[in-house]
């Protein structure tokens, strides 16, 4: 049976520990020039509403270290929900290629691709979930000795897709998530009430306010985003001075933990949602987060391909 991987919620916190395991085999394997050819004859076709750097490039750098292929789909060569529907455009893809990548604006097109493909589909980012971008952000702490309760995560700014899946794999694995955004700029309220259910299963925490002090206070990770996503990116002039006070400085982090490391997802605003000191200060993971989104999808494509245990 196929296996998708289209929201945060996906995998349990045992598969997210053993996926983090196995990417970091893949890391090492790579960093020694170690390639695995598990998915010879394999393609991958990437569906892309939206212009990409990091998504792009490990995906397809990923598809490569395994042996196989990824195929690029951009607005050009699909116009998904316009030109075809993505009904239609899996029953095509699902007769070439072995395994769909989207990256898209609704949610519900990564869920109808899901429905109607026999290969597996992976969200690649949607307006409402970035689960790849999460299972990055997790095994970046992992790395570093902080596993389920271990993690004291604030996330300062937006309530936006990234918020969504840090605050649900968080959930998922049983660390203490605290979100801080302006008023009126929260999460939605339905991925907050699925993932205050999936803290009380794991013994995990979920805390939504208003203080970005209050919310770093003690973390060991700091994370934040861009002030306006790029489906608010008309936004972003009348959200600057609200958000201002929520931007990820040295004085706030200085509030964190000992040895708190700051985030983001990338792209960034320098100098807006972060400042360049803690950007590139020696507190921050950022472009090791970057680094490991290649090896942590190289583990949930081999993961939904049924090939996790081959490595």
């Amino acid at each position: 049976m196929k296996r998708d991987f289209l929201t945060s919620a996906d995998f349990s916190a045992e598969k997210v520990q053993q996926l983090f395991e196995l990417s970091a085999q893949m890391k090492a394997d790579t960093q020694a020039k170690r390639h695995l050819d598990v998915l010879k004859g394999h393609c991958a076709a990437m569906i892309f509403q939206k212009p990409s750097l990091r998504t792009r490039m490990t995906f397809d750098i990923g598809m490569q270290q395994l042996g196989g292929t990824a195929i690029y789909l951009g607005p050009a060569e699909i116009a998904l929900g316009v030109r075809e529907s993505a009904h239609d455009i899996a029953k095509n893809l699902e007769r070439w290629a072995d395994l769909i990548v989207a990256r898209v604006f609704a949610q519900a097109d990564i869920e109808e691709l899901a429905r109607a493909s026999r290969v597996p589909v992976i969200n690649a980012l949607s307006d409402d979930e970035h689960p790849c971008q999460a299972m990055a952000d997790y095994f970046t702490l992992f790395e570093r000795g902080l596993w389920g309760r271990d993690v004291r995560l604030a996330f300062i700014g937006d309530g936006n897709n990234t918020c969504c899946a840090v605050m649900t794999l968080g959930a998922v694995v049983g660390a203490d998530v605290r979100v801080a955004t302006p008023p009126g700029y929260e999460p939605p309220a339905a991925a907050v009430e699925r993932a205050r259910a999936l803290a009380e299963e794991s013994g995990g925490t979920l805390t939504v306010c208003n203080d970005p002090v209050e919310a770093v206070r003690g973390a060991n990770a700091v994370y934040t985003d861009t002030w306006a996503s790029m489906h608010v990116a008309h936004e972003a002039e009348q959200r600057r001075p609200k958000f201002q006070p929520y931007q990820v400085n040295r004085a706030l982090l200085d509030k964190a933990g000992p040895g708190a490391v700051a985030m983001h997802c990338l792209p960034a605003h320098r100098n807006e949602e972060i400042t360049d000191d803690v950007m590139d200060g020696p507190d921050s993971v950022i472009f090791d987060q970057a680094e490991n989104r290649l090896h942590v999808q190289k583990a949930v494509i081999l993961e939904c391909m049924g090939l996790a245990g081959t490595r």
